[in-house]
C-alpha cells in the first residue's frame, strides 16, 4: 500500500495512494501507519480522498491505528468519499475520529 508522509508543523499528514481499504491491505496499511507515527506526539491525519471503498478490515486499522495514539489524540481522517462516509456514519465512527471536507493546503496545516 503506497502511504505518502509529510510533517507540516504538528500535523502528519498521511496520503494514501489506493483506492481501497480492505482485508487485503489491512495489515500492510496498520504497520506502515505504525512506522510512520512512531514518535511523533503531534496530530495525525489520513487524507482518504483517493479512497473509494472501506471495509470493516479496513476501519478495523483505523481503529487500531487511533489506538496507537496517545489518549488526548484522535485520528483525522480527511477527504472522505461517500462511500467512505456512509461506512463511517453506519458504524457511528463519525463521532470517533475527527472528519475533515479535505486535506488543508498547506498553508492551512501549518495554521492550525
Amino acid at each position: 500500500m503506497k502511504i505518502d508522509s509529510e510533517i507540516r508543523g504538528d500535523v502528519l499528514l498521511l496520503t494514501l495512494g489506493d483506492p481501497r481499504v480492505d482485508a487485503a491491505v489491512a495489515m500492510v496499511f496498520k504497520e506502515r501507519v505504525r512506522t510512520l507515527i512512531q514518535g511523533f506526539d503531534g496530530r495525525v491525519m489520513i487524507d482518504m480522498s483517493r479512497v473509494e471503498f472501506l471495509d470493516s478490515s479496513g476501519l478495523g486499522a483505523l481503529v487500531a491505528v487511533m489506538k496507537l495514539l496517545d489518549n488526548d489524540r484522535r485520528l483525522e481522517l480527511a477527504g472522505c468519499g461517500p462511500i467512505v462516509r456512509k461506512v463511517l456514519t453506519l458504524t457511528r465512527m463519525d463521532s470517533v475520529f475527527v472528519l475533515h471536507d479535505a486535506p488543508p493546503a498547506g498553508s492551512d496545516l501549518d495554521a492550525a
